[in-house]
């Protein structure tokens, strides 16, 4: 059967490489990989890339993928790689120290690897790949597109801005050495890192894609990043507004309740949306996996088609827990923390501001803070609570924190020569990463006197600062020659994080395959580094409400077999959060999560 042909204008007169980003949730991977699919339907060849530490490529595009390009037999022309952190990073340590195998003592190669062995160095290792694909000529050679499907939005524009910041390093860096270890290696690519940012300002090589939802914080989320964007040189952006609903049954209190909030987010983002070429997709009721439905995504069809005439749900939804049945028994402690994890776009930051609220308002001290680059706490909080600290672990705060005691402590009984050593130590993008992780143990140590709730950065992200804890204990001692003893809440770190009686993790997911299996996954990785998840929240869910929307009935359809999918996963350590009809914003909005929706049957 041949390929429908895709409606999609940004595809029209396509450059060499696309870049599709924006607030987790929003469908960049879905995008990325319909806009693959129909370039490759077209006659291209197109090689698409995730370099998001949490990409679902392979689940998408039903695939599995590595580090180098792989055919995806659905389509003709069509290739896919994922760049994995960890392992790139592991061929980047073996890139550094494999000539010198024979020629230096094992101890000095030992000191190498362990130099090598942070969590910065899987940042830099990854955006080696990144950076070869787009700055290296030969490297894209064999393709005609190069589609990348980003990190959420906090994360990409900081992998964006890594071209400036190390070749600026680069030019004032004498020494030789960095958190690194040799900057030899990281000098002969040095070439290819400024042409990657020459690549990221052309309009006629590179087109940014910000992908949205109709919704307040996505669209606040697409304007901040344009915004960063433009600063960093690059204009050339174009906006997706993608899961555009429409209402069809005029007496449905959610349906309208939906449109109405769409209407008012797009409205209230006026201005940004007549900035920039804006293209709309509409709401499908199914989950967009495997190439059939990546093609009918850009079919430009009516959704209509997917929809089973308003399908009755014959199936009894299983049984959940209110979010407050998980809570009370964590309540009766006194003092924990709690952290909310996941897929970006799940609601995490929703959900730790309703907890912090709700152990507020029963006379606890709270403190509500995050570590997500993309900070949308005190937007979701509204007003200030009595008992509730809001705070944040601000990168530019933390690093010139962080940056000033090593000078203080060991700067003044250096000489000039190795003074100047340690400032453009210091000067390194990894310091970044280092300062925020000692914030992150301090935030977590602040539960010994009350409750902590942290609402943490999208999954992938999330990983890399949980697994590399140990590395950076590492780095820390290396960098600061450093600071005259270990604080105690990074030592203690791991050990608050694996005690169930200090630390509580809830999975945050939405009854979707993506989310579900993303969830499922983190469940995973954390129980190897020790932390069993204390339960799974189900955010936004249909199934419960009094629906009359054939679109939205199917999604409620689907919905069950992911809940009976989270029954399993979670040991039926699970609660369920209705969509709600009143954005859950301020006190009284959070508040409604604790409660079952008024409109279920």
């Amino acid at each position: 059967m041949e390929p429908t042909k895709a409606s999609s204008p940004w595809l029209d007169h396509a450059p060499l490489f696309y870049f599709f980003t924006g607030k987790g949730g929003v469908g960049k991977t879905s995008l990325a990989c319909a806009s693959a699919v129909a370039l490759a339907d077209s006659g291209k060849r197109v090689l698409l890339v995730g370099t998001d530490p949490a990409s679902n490529l392979d689940e998408v595009l039903d695939v599995k993928l590595g580090r180098q390009p792989a055919s995806v037999p659905a389509v003709s022309g069509l290739f896919a790689m994922n760049i994995d952190p960890a392992e790139a990073a592991a061929a980047y340590r073996e890139k550094i120290i494999g000539p010198m195998r024979g020629m230096l003592p094992e101890a000095a190669l030992r000191s190498m690897e362990e130099q090598l062995s942070g969590a910065c160095t899987m940042e830099i290792a990854a955006f080696d790949e990144f950076s070869r694909l787009l700055g290296d000529p030969d490297a894209a050679a064999d393709f005609d597109h190069v589609i990348f499907d980003t990190a959420p939005t906090g994360h990409t524009l900081r992998l964006l801005a890594l071209p400036k910041a190390w070749t600026g390093f680069f030019a004032d860096n004498t020494s030789g050495t960095s958190c690194l270890g040799p900057l030899a290696g990281l000098d002969k690519q040095r070439a290819i890192y400024e042409t990657a940012l020459a690549s990221l300002a052309d309009a006629a090589r590179t087109v940014v894609v910000l992908v949205s939802r109709a919704q307040t914080a996505p669209l606040t989320e697409a304007a901040r990043s344009s915004a960063e964007l433009g600063h960093l040189g690059i204009a050339n952006q174009i906006l997706i507004l993608n899961g555009i609903f429409t209402a069809t049954v005029p007496d449905d209190p959610v349906a309208a309740a939906m449109a109405s909030r769409q209407d008012s987010a797009l409205a209230g983002a006026s201005g940004f949306l007549a900035g920039l070429p804006v293209h709309r997709i509409a709401l499908r009721p199914h989950n967009l996996l495997g190439v059939p439905a990546l093609r009918n995504l850009l079919a430009g069809n009516d959704v209509a088609f997917t929809i089973a005439g308003g399908a009755d749900l014959h199936e009894s939804p299983p049984k959940f827990s209110d979010l407050e049945e998980l809570l009370e028994p964590i309540a009766a402690t006194g003092r924990a923390v709690i952290m909310t994890m996941g897929k970006g776009g799940v609601g995490k930051t929703t959900v730790a501001s309703a907890v912090a609220v709700w152990l507020a308002r029963r006379g606890h001290k709270v403190t509500l803070s995050t570590t997500d680059p993309a900070a949308h706490v005190t937007a979701a909080l509204g007003e200030d609570i009595d008992g509730l600290t809001i705070g944040r672990i601000d990168p530019a705060v933390e690093t010139g924190a962080y940056v000033r005691q090593v000078l203080e402590e060991k700067g003044m009984g250096l000489d000039a020569e190795s003074l100047a050593l340690l400032e453009e130590d210091l000067r390194s993008p990894c310091t970044e990463e280092i300062a925020v992780f000692r914030a992150f143990a301090r935030t977590v140590a602040g539960a010994k006197h009350g409750f902590v709730v942290l609402d943490t950065a999208p999954t992938g992200h999330t990983l890399l600062l949980l697994d590399a804890s140990q590395s950076y204990q590492r780095e820390l001692s290396r960098q600061s020659r450093s600071i005259d003893s270990m604080p105690e809440e990074v030592n203690e770190l791991l050990p608050r994080l694996r005690n169930p009686d200090y630390t509580h993790v809830f999975l945050i997911t939405l009854p979707e395959a993506t989310p579900v299996h993303e969830a499922s996954a983190l469940q995973d990785d954390l129980r190897r580094a020790g932390i069993e998840p204390a339960a799974w929240v189900v955010n936004q869910s249909f199934v419960r409400l009094e629906l009359r929307d054939p679109l939205l009935r199917e999604r409620a359809r689907r919905e069950i077999a992911y809940l009976r999918e989270v029954q399993t996963l979670s040991r039926n350590k699970a609660a369920l959060i209705d969509w709600q009809i009143s954005d859950p914003t301020g006190p009284d909005g959070l508040a409604r999560l604790f409660t079952n929706n008024q409109h279920q049957p």
